[in-house]
């Protein structure tokens, strides 16, 4: 008898695990799971709502879809014409896919390395009991809290050619040009990069001083005994002890990396030839401004597959050193 209510007081407390967690799956759901698998479906669909209701004989202009009478507007079922005509320079699909790729591919390969490394450099200089630490954190790590649209228009303002603060500082080292950059086809990518790093590198390093702080002392004492200088401690045992933070870091970095857009809103807008799109900004302008919902979902795929891929990868690959160690 006592054997039963313990059997079945214990079926009792297994299920309150699953209740707690009942609410995060419910979100996770709703706002991760529904939109993932719904735009998997309508990336494989042709509509165009700002176009005409008009029927005429068509192929939507996407390889592999027969001629037929349709409408223009849509919406018809087209399979993976939008992923085969992305995969197509000749298609303009494939023009705009290439060059969003190359450029959010510069941009992440520039901007990640360069934040990390920055932050990193920060919190080596704030990891100190001094008497204005303090004050250093919050000014390093107050661009963190400007909304990007807001540093973005400061440093809008910065990038103004002529009296603009960036092309005056440069005048330091010998620039003399009066340099636009936000309308220049081969600096406006740049100047994403820099508000970027600017924005980010801050936040950044409250992780890397997070991990700096919780390093085992005795083990720089041990190092001290032994004589180890500085970059012997630095590369031997900081930088090996902060893998994790810095694997969670690159995480991070590179998801937001694919996610800036607010900042290419107020710099770049005008730059319409695309030169300095991004990812995600180009699934804006082909969703909100052209109104190709199928090419935008497509994109959207992409996106998803890519942060998808890299962040299994990571963590495999971290999984494996830890492994073999």
């Amino acid at each position: 008898m006592a054997t039963t209510q313990y059997a079945q007081q214990r079926r009792r407390i297994s299920i309150l695990p699953y209740l707690l967690i009942l609410p995060t799956f419910v979100f996770v759901a709703l706002f991760t799971l529904y939109p993932t698998f719904n735009v998997l479906t309508t990336s494989q669909q042709y509509f165009h709502p700002n176009r005409p209701d008009r029927v005429r004989e068509s192929d939507l202009g996407l390889p592999g879809v027969e001629v037929a009478e349709r409408s223009i507007r849509g919406p018809h079922e087209v399979g993976l014409a939008y992923f085969r005509a992305m995969l197509n320079r000749s298609t303009s699909e494939g023009q705009v896919f290439y060059q969003v790729i190359g450029n959010t591919a510069f941009y992440t390969i520039v901007t990640v390395p360069a934040t990390m490394a920055l932050a990193f450099i920060f919190a080596l200089l704030v990891n100190r009991s001094l008497r204005w630490v303090g004050f250093a954190r919050v000014a390093l790590f107050y661009p963190t809290m400007l909304p990007m649209v807001s540093a973005a228009t400061i440093w809008l303002f910065f990038f103004t050619p002529d009296y603009g603060l960036w092309n005056s500082a440069l005048r330091t080292f010998g620039y003399t040009g009066s340099e636009n950059w936000i309308i220049n086809r081969d600096l406006g990518l740049w100047a994403l990069i820099i508000v970027s790093i600017w924005k980010n590198a801050g936040y950044f390093m409250i992780f890397y001083l997070a991990g700096l702080q919780s390093l085992p002392q005795d083990v720089y004492e041990a190092a001290d005994l032994d004589g180890a200088n500085w970059f012997a401690k630095m590369f031997r045992i900081t930088l090996p002890l902060l893998r994790r933070t810095t694997l969670f870091v690159s995480v991070i970095a590179i998801i937001t990396s694919f996610q800036n857009i607010d900042h290419a809103f107020v710099l770049t807008n005008e730059l319409v030839t695309g030169e300095a799109d991004l990812l995600l900004y180009a699934i804006y302008k082909q969703r909100f401004e052209i109104g190709n919902y199928g090419f935008a979902n497509a994109l959207t795929v992409v996106m998803i597959a890519i942060l998808l891929i890299f962040t299994l990868t990571n963590f495999y690959l971290s999984e494996r050193t830890d492994d073999e160690r």
